[in-house]
């Protein structure tokens, strides 16, 4: 499971390193893909598999879950760490979630995400604002 929050830095060549105690779950292989929000999500090799075949299998016919497919799929990079745990970050990728050199690797749950820094601040502010409208929305799915 990932949990947490890390503060990076994406270098000059567009990698970046994977907090360590991710790493072993990316040891056979990683993806890369758009995320929600601008950033991008990296789930594990096998957990990619599964999400992959649930997005296709949904119907093509509707416009929006379409577009969504495309952008999840068609968006997603195959990665491997290298010997300092580091992955690349392809230029589209990057361009998407307006990376600049100061990133935030969150964990959550089955994946972990790629923020700018600046995007992410903006975004915990917002959510913060509007932890208790959350919470009674969680509350009302059952669970608070």
């Amino acid at each position: 499971m990932f949990i947490g929050e890390y503060q990076h830095i994406l270098d000059g060549k567009k990698r970046v390193a994977i907090p360590s105690k991710f790493r072993v779950k990316f040891r056979k292989g990683a993806v890369i893909t758009r995320g929600l929000d601008k950033c991008l999500f990296v789930y594990p090799k096998l957990e990619w598999e599964a999400i992959a075949e649930k997005l296709g299998t949904m119907p093509v016919g509707e416009r929006k879950t379409r577009s969504f497919v495309r952008l999840m799929l068609a968006g997603a990079v195959d990665v491997e760490l290298d010997s300092q745990g580091r992955v690349l970050v392809p230029e589209y990728l990057k361009k998407y979630a307006k990376l600049s050199r100061k990133v935030i690797i969150a964990g959550l749950f089955n994946r972990i995400e790629i923020w700018d820094e600046k995007a992410w601040d903006a975004y915990k502010r917002s959510a913060e604002k509007n932890q208790d409208k959350i919470a009674e929305q969680l509350g009302k799915l059952g669970m608070y």
